[in-house]
């Protein structure tokens, strides 16, 4: 646990702060529906870029991926080649073409609507399953989020995780519902540099310590055999770490396939969507795939130095960037690291909670109920909707296991549903909505 001090509690006061400030502003610009949901299509392309990476690496990054990389060394950084590598291809063959298709496609601002348009179901029921697939496996993914926030609350403040969860949903459902897609997207740009000097400063800091990358090489061999390998599959039971082995082609590409998940995920796709023409995508694309390989780069550095600067072994992998954070740096900067950790969590969680709410607005309550929706009532009918979408993940958080395994089930989930209907509505033009 963290010892309370002013500096800590006054950095993560004033970015909850801010937060909120930034909603509330964004609720007195947000009119319309179309605003509320996409921003009117006018990203440009380091908001974009930044948005998309933000909504993409949440509490994961912080987390999970340190903590996978503390267990089982540099065997566990193949999830992060796989996740770079997805990026740089998403980006490449899909924001251009999504870009544009959504915009001829009735102006589509949902991937549901999207795919309606695009093949031509005049039935609905495609626009019904894609959005309750989108509902389904967001509020699962939005349950992750809330509970590396109880996992970070109860470390920081020394609280149940419960009450962490309570916290983080409260905060993340107010800003959310207030400002829409444009708090959404002034928030992500602030929480993309936090979350991208977080990962420059702990790691490079820990490197230093240690005296240098020789040195962590050297203090790696001696904790175990197999964690400087990326073919080595390293176990890690009761403190200890030992060789379990070799990972195998099966298992690499296991861990690569992560990369995959990418094209189907309709809170990046919505970056893709929202920004302000295909021309700002190449640059979007330079600015995001650096922005993914650095921050991946250094999550799994904090993992490697976590093994090696640490005494006692930890009992939960998960908390390593934390412990980190609390021996490695003064009481300020540490508090700096706690809000990355936090803006990491909630970038994710509100991009999720808007997607979601536009489902159920657009592809279920106007779609179904009231065709004739004013827009003023779309808009509290998707501010509603993201309520009831935290409450149902609220509870799913209280009862959740493993972080990496939450996140797992959601990303795999979305990648199968739509990564390759996505994929090929926008490459084959022969496809149809029977297949």
């Amino acid at each position: 646990m963290f010892e309370l001090s002013t500096p800590i509690v006054t950095v993560v006061a004033l970015y909850v702060v801010a937060m909120v400030g930034i909603g509330v502003w964004a609720y007195t610009r947000t009119r319309t529906f179309a605003g509320f949901a996409l921003g009117s299509r006018r990203l440009s392309a380091p908001v974009a870029a930044l948005s998309a990476g933000a909504s993409d690496m949440s509490g994961w990054l912080f987390l999970a991926l340190p903590g996978a990389v503390y267990a089982a060394g540099l065997g566990a950084s193949w999830i992060a080649v796989g996740l770079a590598a997805g990026t740089y291809l998403n980006w490449l063959f899909v924001a251009p073409r999504l870009r544009t298709y959504t915009e001829r496609a009735g102006n589509a601002v949902s991937l549901s609507a999207y795919l309606e348009e695009r093949f031509e179901d005049r039935t609905r029921m495609l626009r019904m399953v894609s959005a309750a697939v989108t509902l389904v496996f967001f509020t699962v993914y939005v349950a992750s989020g809330l509970v590396a926030g109880g996992v970070l609350f109860e470390q920081v403040f020394d609280v149940r995780s419960g009450l962490g969860v309570t916290v983080t949903a409260l905060v993340i459902v107010t800003y959310s519902c207030l400002g829409g897609f444009l708090a959404v997207s002034l928030t992500h740009v602030m929480q993309g540099v936090l979350m991208f000097l977080a990962l420059l400063v702990l790691p490079v800091t820990g490197v230093a310590v240690l005296g240098g990358f020789g040195a962590l090489g050297t203090a790696l061999d001696d904790k175990g055999p197999g964690l400087l390998g990326m073919g080595s599959d390293v176990d890690y039971a009761d403190g200890q770490w030992s060789a379990g082995g070799g990972l195998g082609a099966v298992a690499i590409v296991s861990l690569l396939a992560w990369g995959l998940g990418y094209f189907g995920q309709p809170h990046i796709l919505a970056r893709f969507m929202g920004i302000r023409s295909i021309r700002a995508v190449p640059a979007a694309r330079r600015i995001g795939t650096g922005w993914v390989v650095v921050v991946l780069a250094g999550a799994t550095l904090v993992g490697l130095v976590g093994i090696a600067e640490l005494g006692a072994p930890l009992s939960d992998p998960d908390t390593v960037f934390i412990v980190l954070s609390r021996t490695l740096l003064n009481p300020w900067v540490a508090g700096l690291m706690l809000v990355a950790v936090l803006a990491a969590i909630m970038s994710t969680a509100d991009s999720q909670l808007l997607v979601s709410s536009v489902a159920l607005t657009e592809d279920f309550y106007r779609a179904f109920l009231n065709r004739r929706a004013s827009d003023k009532a779309l808009v509290w009918v998707g501010r509603a909707a993201v309520g009831l979408v935290i409450v149902v993940a609220f509870l799913i958080a209280l009862h959740a296991g493993g972080l990496l395994s939450i996140v797992a089930y959601a990303w795999a989930g979305f990648g199968a549903a739509f990564g390759p209907v996505v994929v090929l509505s926008l490459y084959w033009p022969r496809m149809t909505w029977a297949g």
